[in-house]
C-alpha cells in the first residue's frame, strides 16, 4: 500500500510537533511537508529540528499553498483564524483536511462548511477515540434516563488553553441537548450572581482551568436519590494526535462532505 503523503501545519506547535513525531513513525504515512505561521524562526528549518526532532530532510515553509502538490492529506491543529485559511487553500487545491482546532465562531464553522463542498474534510473538536465514544454514550443515557434527571458538564484543562469552555464539552451539550429534544438557548455556560432556581431543561457547562491538566470531561445527570456520572480524562495529547491519523487514513478516497469523528468512527 502506497503510504499516505501527509502535510503537518504548524509543526512547531505542541500538537504539531507530537503529529510530525507520530507520522514519521508510522510506516502507513510519509511526511510530505510542513508549514508554521509566517514570521516564525522555524520557517526554513528543517522539518524534523522545527519538530524538535531528528532532521527529516524537509524545510518548513509559511505557506501551505507550497506543499500541497501531491499531498494526499493535510492535518491541521492550530487556530479557527488560520483553519479556515487552510481549508480554503486546501479546497482550492482538492486536498483533504483533518482539523482539530476548537474554538471556531459560528461564522467561521460556515466557512469550515463550504471548504466541505468541495473536499472531504473531518472536523472534530476531540479527536480521541475514547471522547468521541463517551459523547454517543452520554446522548444515549440522557434519553433512557430522561426528564427525571438535571444534566450538567464540567471540563478541565490547563492553564494555557485559550477557549472556555472546551469544544468538546459544547459539543457534549449539543448531542445531549439533541437527545433530549432540547434547544441551543438551553445550554447555560455561565452562572452569576442571583440566577435563581435552575430551569427543567437547562444543560450546565462549567469550566476549570489550571496546572497542565490534558483534558477531563465529566457529564453530571442528577436525579432524586441518585447521581450518574460519565467522565473521561486524557492523559496525553497523543491520543488526540493518534485518532487524527485514523480520521486521515479514513478520509483519503472519500467524496467531499463535512465529516466527524463519528463518521469515522461508524457510530452514527
Amino acid at each position: 500500500m502506497t503510504p499516505i503523503r501527509t502535510v503537518i501545519t504548524g509543526v512547531s506547535g505542541r500538537m504539531g510537533a507530537m503529529l510530525t513525531r507520530l507520522i514519521r513513525d508510522n510506516p502507513e504515512f510519509v511526511l510530505h511537508g510542513g508549514t508554521d505561521k509566517p514570521g516564525s524562526a522555524a520557517i526554513g528549518l528543517d522539518l524534523g529540528l522545527a519538530a524538535h526532532l531528528a532532521p527529516l530532510e524537509l524545510s518548513t515553509v509559511d505557506s501551505l499553498d507550497q506543499v500541497l502538490g501531491r499531498a494526499h492529506v493535510v492535518i491541521d491543529f492550530t487556530t479557527p483564524e488560520a483553519s479556515v485559511h487552510h481549508a480554503r487553500q486546501c479546497a482550492e487545491a482538492g486536498v483533504p483536511l483533518v482539523v482539530g482546532s476548537t474554538g471556531f465562531s459560528p461564522e467561521a464553522k460556515a466557512a469550515m462548511a463550504e471548504a466541505g463542498k468541495r473536499i472531504p474534510l473531518v472536523m472534530a473538536p476531540n479527536m480521541s477515540v475514547g471522547v468521541n465514544l463517551v459523547i454517543e454514550l452520554a446522548a444515549t443515557l440522557a434519553r433512557r434516563l430522561g426528564e427525571d434527571f438535571d444534566v450538567e458538564i464540567v471540563e478541565t484543562h490547563h492553564r494555557m488553553k485559550k477557549d472556555a469552555p472546551s469544544g468538546t464539552a459544547m459539543r457534549l451539550a449539543e448531542e445531549l441537548a439533541k437527545s433530549l429534544g432540547r434547544e441551543r438557548d438551553d445550554i447555560c455556560t455561565s452562572r452569576v450572581g442571583q440566577v435563581g432556581e435552575r430551569p427543567r431543561k437547562e444543560i450546565g457547562v462549567q469550566s476549570v482551568r489550571g496546572g497542565d491538566v490534558v483534558g477531563e470531561h465529566t457529564v453530571f445527570f442528577f436525579g432524586d436519590g441518585e447521581r450518574v456520572e460519565l467522565t473521561h480524562r486524557a492523559t496525553s495529547r497523543e491520543q488526540f494526535g493518534r485518532g487524527a491519523l485514523r480520521a486521515a487514513k479514513w478520509l483519503v478516497g472519500k467524496p467531499a462532505g463535512l465529516y466527524d469523528m463519528t463518521d469515522v468512527l461508524g457510530v452514527k
